[in-house]
């Protein structure tokens, strides 16, 4: 499965009108592109924990989507009805950070590590 990432901070004032352009050019994208095995989106939420003192940069909102693989994000990409999205969203937004991840599934945790190259095949 692949993930791609999305995590942003809206321009600072952008007007309701905005607001709903950009919520309206993701829903039609999520409905326009069948591809997208599962989309969700999310706001920070801060715990006062340690952690959250080494983050260098807040950025208070995550959208995230799910593919098969590869080629279903390269098509989600490519289709038009992205196009409007992320043609939308850089109007939208002061700061992003967008990530692609291959996901392997946690109940295979030492297999997933050694595939990402973080742990030893031999350990």
């Amino acid at each position: 499965m692949i993930a791609h990432i999305l995590l942003f901070r809206p321009l600072r004032g952008m007007s309701i009108e905005d607001r709903d352009a950009l919520i309206a050019a993701f829903e039609r994208a999520l409905t326009a592109i069948p591809l997208i095995r599962r989309a969700q989106v999310g706001r920070r939420q801060q715990l006062e924990r340690p952690y959250e003192n080494v983050t260098r940069e807040d950025y208070p909102f995550i959208a995230m989507l799910e593919f098969d693989n590869a080629t279903d994000l390269g098509a989600y990409l490519d289709h038009p009805a992205h196009a409007a999205l992320a043609e939308r969203f850089f109007q939208s937004i002061e700061a992003a950070l967008v990530y692609d991840f291959e996901m392997i599934d946690s109940s295979r945790v030492r297999e997933a590590l050694v595939v990402t190259g973080l742990a030893n095949s031999s350990a």
